[in-house]
């Protein structure tokens, strides 16, 4: 596709778009009578439609079936967390077993770890990325303290210091070096402040070659990217339903455990009676006794109402296909890429991208420094009506979502960049 940074071929490129019908079912924030431009999707998605309806039907029978709706209502809370199963599978890549909604990113994280981070003699050391959400490393040192460990066994692989990226050679050189040492590797699959998508695969081959455990943050990759988790040999990965997957603020969360790992009684974990066989759950027995799947690792009942905005959310992934939202994915992150380079054309400005301008390694990001004006920029487009995401200390995050993101959103992004650059260089 040529692109030109013009309405008219925004528009014409939308109308031939073969999901354009997705932006219909979610609810935009407005701004002065019309839809904001929304590229905060990376950090909260927007409301599907459908939530609210689902929301109110849970309450009617709550209401009109009490206790009885465990049973009786027409999703019955007590296989509630099962309706998510079949669309998280595709989203992530899974088998229907190795899936399921539950708890919160970081207590997911945590209660995988307690299961798969086993340090024994000098295998110990943990690898993660440096510039990592600040939760993974909060989490991170301290599952090495509850072992007894400091904070010397956790290795943080430092980005470039001019480009703030890691490349694929880094992190196999990391992983080479520490073979002996490594107990767990543990990334995020898409970094939050750069955008770059990581070769999940490579690490996951290279991480098994030296006897780790792998594991994956997928907060930023999940419903974002293109991901075979099965099928790469990943151990375990958790990931948030806020972003990407528009699961409402502090919506529940999701876990990935490699089936090889479900049919074993003996692995250590924190327990909890969801996860228990469900065929003497409720005799409630003294012993526990792991379902054969992921649900092994909950801990409680379903959140149902904290469910809602997920379901109604998955049912438009599972209409418009992870290949389908990928593809589009690309194709507005490359229009981006354009656009900021008529933007830099027009003002003179040297607005660059942190993030890597091969789709391969990115998913639907492009983290923008404005040199000394960065801020100011940020503070005007939030002022006229786009939604974008400041991270300290210089970078405006964009994420063009294609489930309801569309060119017009770029090209008017666009536009605005120009008249900021404008009035305040």
């Amino acid at each position: 596709m040529e692109y030109q940074f013009t309405k008219e071929f925004a528009l014409k490129a939308d109308e031939s778009d073969p999901l354009k019908e997705f932006r219909k079912e979610f609810v935009f924030p407005q701004f002065k009578g019309t839809n904001c431009v929304y590229f905060t999707g990376n950090s909260l998605g927007l409301q599907a439609k459908k939530a609210r309806q689902y929301a109110n039907e849970e309450f009617d029978d709550w209401g009109t079936f009490g206790v009885e709706g465990h049973v009786e209502s027409r999703r019955p809370w007590l296989h509630y967390h099962e309706f998510f199963t079949d669309s998280l599978a595709k989203i992530v890549g899974a088998k229907k077993t190795e899936v399921v909604a539950m708890n919160g990113l970081t207590t997911n994280l945590h209660l995988m770890m307690a299961s798969f981070y086993r340090p024994a003699g000098k295998r110990v050391k943990i690898v993660c990325e440096g510039k990592a959400f600040p939760s993974d490393q909060y989490a991170l040192r301290s599952q090495l303290r509850f072992h007894g460990l400091d904070a010397s066994n956790l290795i943080e692989i430092e980005p470039d210091p001019i480009t703030e990226l890691i490349s694929e050679d880094q992190v196999l050189e990391v992983l080479d070096t520490h073979a002996d040492e490594i107990a767990l590797v543990m990334l995020g699959g898409v970094n939050y402040y750069t955008g770059q998508l990581f070769n999940l695969e490579a690490i996951t081959r290279k991480g098994k070659e030296i006897g780790a455990m792998v594991g994956w943050d997928l907060a930023h990759a999940a419903g974002n990217v293109i991901l075979k988790l099965h099928d790469w040999d990943v151990d375990f990965a958790a990931w948030c339903g806020y972003k990407y997957l528009n699961s409402g603020p502090g919506g529940v969360s999701g876990v990935f455990v490699h089936e090889k790992h479900h049919d074993k009684p003996e692995i250590p974990r924190f327990e909890g009676w969801w996860g228990h066989d469900k065929r003497t759950r409720f005799v409630m027995p003294e012993d526990f006794v792991p379902i054969p799947t992921a649900e092994a690792w909950q801990l409680s009942n379903a959140p149902v109402f904290a469910m809602v905005p997920l379901l109604a959310s998955l049912e438009l992934f599972d209409k418009a296909g992870m290949e389908a939202l990928r593809a589009k994915s690309e194709r507005l992150t490359a229009y981006l890429d354009f656009v900021l380079a008529e933007v830099k054309a027009a003002t003179g400005v040297p607005v660059k991208s942190l993030t890597p301008t091969n789709p391969v390694q990115r998913g639907s990001q492009i983290s923008v420094v404005v040199p000394k004006v960065g801020r100011k920029v940020f503070d005007y487009l939030s002022k006229n009506g786009v939604m974008a995401d400041w991270r300290e200390p210089d970078v405006i995050r964009i994420a063009p979502v294609p489930m309801y993101n569309n060119f017009e959103d770029i090209f008017r992004f666009g536009e605005l960049m120009i008249q900021s650059l404008n009035e305040i260089k």
